[in-house]
Order: C-alpha cells, then structure tokens, then sequence
C-alpha cells in the first residue's frame, strides 16, 4: 500500500472515531495535535475526563488485537505530549488515556466497522 492510501485510511479511521464520540455524546476539542514529542489523535472531554485517545485501524484481529500496538514506548510518548498540551490548555479535567480499535475488513468501504473503546486503557 502507497504511504498516501496509509495516510488517507489513518485519516478515515481518524474521523470514524471522532463520529463514534460525538455519538456517544463527547466533545471533540482537537484532532491530530501535535507535539515534538509526537500526536495524540482525538482529545475529548467525556464527563470529567479530558480524554487523549489513541486511534488503532486494522484489518482484524487474527494477529493480534488493535490496541496491543500501543506499546510502552508509544504511552510514552502520548504522555509527554498530553503533558504539554495540559500545560498550554490547563484544565480542572482528570486525564485520561483511551484507545479506540476500529476493525474495517474492507477499509475505507467498509459500511460498519467495528469498534472497540477502551477508556483508561493505560
């Protein structure tokens, strides 16, 4: 697959996410934020929780479930980059870090994905 179609079905992954939290009632604050440190994908306010969400798109889970690509080197740097955002946007909210694992067996047509969410996944 061309880095462009990586690209485009990351961003599709990206926005279902972000349909499926605003369904859910949450509220998108930013998208895509990035830091030195690296990007956080969806940041949400659910209830009293300022919500950094890590979105992981696959084919299935024959290999290994989505979110087990979040390793720790990746916490890590999700919460150095969380840790700046919070120091330019200080908050009341109580972090914390989610993972979204959207299934799509046939990418970006696919009409119903699966979706699995994780809140204080790590």
């Amino acid at each position: 697959m061309r880095r462009t179609d990586v690209n485009a079905l990351g961003l599709w992954g990206e926005q279902v996410a972000n349909s499926y939290l605003v369904k859910r009632g949450d509220t998108v604050l930013e998208t895509r934020w990035k830091s030195r440190f690296g990007e956080i994908d969806i940041i949400a306010v659910s209830g009293g929780y300022l919500c950094f969400v890590e979105v992981k798109l696959r084919k299935n889970k024959n290999f290994a479930p989505a979110r087990s690509y979040v390793t720790k080197n990746k916490q890590e740097k999700l919460r150095l980059t969380a840790e700046l955002y919070l120091m330019e946007y200080p908050t009341q909210l109580q972090p914390r870090f989610d993972v979204i694992e959207i299934y799509a067996s046939n990418g970006m047509q696919t009409k119903q994905p699966e979706i699995i969410y994780w809140e204080n996944a790590f």
